[in-house]
């Protein structure tokens, strides 16, 4: 399934710089801006909306994040006058603009639908519990599923050799490559899968990063997520 996503803001240059970014995680994945008035000033347009939308009405699911409360208006109007083939694929997050965006990218880059994208950005809404997206059912009392029981829980380690540690665009690869295992992985107590949540270490070069995985392919899990630490993302 693709989705596409239209990040709607009241300035141009922060639509484009949030788009810009976004893509720098997630190359593959449609994203479109639509920032700032006809005339280039501060403000939202019912134009550049349905263009953005019309654009990715190719995609299979499209998420729009909006900056203030009218560009949420503004997307309304514009939902109003689509087709309803195309109107039943739009879905509105109410994430924040930028990290929404980015969480949501890297989400539809790893093949997520748009329940998945939808939900990847609402994790940049703030923690619930102990890391963004809330509570994650991997810890050391949760109940062990039947998948989680098909394989050992098993574990890893790498020092970071990123000069920059784990910025973004590591951590993305590091969400990206976890969310091919159909185990659950943390890293350094978090979900390996949740891009926010990895980010919010903060991890600098030389920290440690554990990797602990349960599941019927948590070997592979840990072993390629520790290469990949030990390579430097290829960076």
């Amino acid at each position: 399934m693709s989705v596409g996503i239209l990040v709607v803001s009241h300035s141009a240059d922060v639509a484009r710089g949030t788009v810009e970014l976004a893509r720098q995680m997630a190359g593959d994945v449609q994203l479109v801006a639509a920032g700032g008035t006809e005339d280039g000033g501060i403000g939202t347009s019912f134009e550049a909306v349905t263009a953005g939308i019309e654009s990715l009405s190719d995609a299979d699911g499209i998420v729009v994040l909006c900056d203030l409360g009218s560009a949420y208006l503004t997307t309304d109007t514009a939902l109003d006058f689509l087709d309803d083939d195309v109107r039943e694929r739009v879905h509105v997050s109410r994430a924040p603009l930028v990290e929404g965006a980015v969480a949501a990218a890297v989400a539809a880059q790893t093949g997520g639908d748009v329940a998945a994208v939808l939900a990847a950005a609402a994790t940049a809404g703030g923690p619930a519990d102990d890391q963004p997206g809330g509570a994650d059912p991997v810890g050391p009392s949760a109940p062990v599923d039947d998948a989680a029981a098909d394989g050992a829980a098993v574990s890893g380690a790498a020092d970071l050799v990123n000069e920059t540690g784990l910025h973004a665009r590591p951590a993305a690869e590091f969400v990206k490559t976890a969310a091919r295992f159909e185990s659950r992985v943390r890293v350094n107590g978090v979900d390996a899968k949740s891009l926010l949540a990895i980010m919010a270490l903060a991890l600098p070069k030389g920290a440690t990063v554990t990797v602990e995985a349960s599941g019927p392919d948590a070997q592979e899990a840990v072993d390629t997520l520790v290469e990949l630490v030990r390579s430097g993302f290829g960076e």
